[in-house]
């Protein structure tokens, strides 16, 4: 659960202020939207019962995979457009799937569609499984009787989605593997290695350099207090990670993201294609433009393009351009993404403009992805070289003095 503040418009005019414990911001959106209101402002922060860390293995093992969904919405549009009723293509899924929770959701969704309800308006009973974007865009579809279609965006909005995800994950693994490696065999060393020539060193009553002794000393630090360490450096990273939650936190860690030398590039063009194509593929379905860029907003991750989105969505709300917004925060999304929205505005084909844009800034992303390895490798060589070359020095040096006594 997490806690939200929020600020909700009344069809009368009047805005209010309130906060609620929901499973997410989705479901701040359904609720405040079947009492007939609108919201306009909408905070996370951290609840008396959040400071849990999230951390729950029941859960953890019973989350329904990306993957699954992926090929869930594929399917199930293949199986429409094929003809097939609605009640039966969810049947054979629940029968081929071999997730035990999708099972049982796709069972729930069968039980309420034979009581009459739509399949949207049954999704949105399980918002951790399937996101506004996916049941905004079942909604469409229903409503414009392209149901088997909307399956299809999805599934390739999705697929999109969780394929860039990947690459970009993919690509920061090595070098972070490397950093932990040397982490690890540099304790190991000043904690079992260095004790034994600290003895020799002391023996022999050898004047030690500058570098020798703060060798020594750090290896003395984990000796006599590493079980502290460890302590201090657990409630680091829980206390940096609730930190990080809280909207202060955000701001300053997506700041510093973005500030960072390769991988600022990256999460801009990330959120950049992730932006556009979600617009497309909701627009493209028949979701309104507001309650496309809202859901949009909810989607982008970084907190600093979400506040862009959601200026667009007031600003639309007014009757002003989106196009005009983007090209005010050409910091953040690059002058194309503006000049093509503002060109779909023109002609009546954002949707269309914006998968020109996704694509572009996927096949880019790719390219970097592969090319990260060979661009950070050469970083990690002189890193791992300098630390290799600062211990020998440091465990050498007494012995060239030791050599030149005698």
């Amino acid at each position: 659960m997490s806690h939200f503040t929020f600020r909700a418009k009344k069809t009368t005019g009047e805005i209010y202020s309130s906060e609620k414990d929901v499973a997410d911001r989705y479901e701040l959106y359904n609720l405040v939207r079947e009492s007939g209101d609108e919201i306009v402002e909408i905070h996370e922060t951290a609840s008396s019962k959040s400071f849990r860390m999230n951390i729950s293995f029941g859960g953890l093992f019973k989350r329904v995979k990306t993957i699954d969904k992926i090929n869930f919405a594929r399917n199930l549009g293949s199986m429409l457009e094929a003809g097939l009723a609605l009640s039966r293509a969810l049947s054979v899924l629940e029968r081929q799937s071999h997730s035990k929770e999708f099972k049982k959701i796709i069972a729930d969704l069968i039980e309420n569609i034979s009581k009459g309800a739509t399949l949207s308006d049954s999704m949105v009973k399980h918002p951790k499984v399937f996101s506004q974007l996916f049941v905004s865009m079942v909604h469409a579809g229903e409503q414009s009787g392209t149901l088997a279609e909307s399956f299809k965006v999805v599934a390739n909005q999705m697929d999109k989605s969780y394929t860039l995800e990947r690459k970009v994950r993919g690509a920061l693994i090595y070098p972070a593997v490397i950093v932990c490696a040397m982490l690890i065999i540099g304790i190991l060393m000043l904690i079992f290695v260095i004790p034994t020539l600290t003895k020799t060193f002391v023996e022999l009553n050898v004047t030690l350099p500058l570098s020798t002794r703060l060798v020594l000393g750090v290896s003395d630090l984990f000796q006599n207090y590493g079980l502290l360490i460890l302590v201090a450096v657990i409630v680091a990273f829980f206390g940096v990670t609730w930190w990080a939650r809280r909207d202060q936190g955000k701001k300053v860690l997506h700041a510093l993201i973005l500030k960072i030398p390769i991988i600022g590039p990256l999460v801009q063009e990330v959120n950049t294609a992730r932006t556009a194509r979600t617009l497309s593929s909701l627009l493209g379905s028949g979701v309104d433009v507001v309650e496309s860029v809202n859901i949009t907003a909810g989607v982008v991750q970084n907190v600093y393009f979400r506040a862009v989105l959601e200026k667009a969505r007031e600003a639309i709300k007014k009757g002003e351009l989106m196009s005009e917004v983007f090209s005010e925060a050409d910091k953040l999304y690059p002058v194309f993404i503006a000049e093509m929205i503002s060109v779909g505005e023109e002609t009546g084909k954002t949707g269309e403009m914006l998968i020109g844009v996704a694509h572009y800034y996927e096949e880019d992303i790719e390219q970097k992805t592969k090319d990260m390895s060979t661009v950070i490798e050469p970083f990690l060589m002189i890193m791992i070289a300098a630390a290799v070359g600062f211990f020998a020095v440091a465990m050498i040096t007494p012995m060239y003095s030791l050599v030149d006594a005698i």
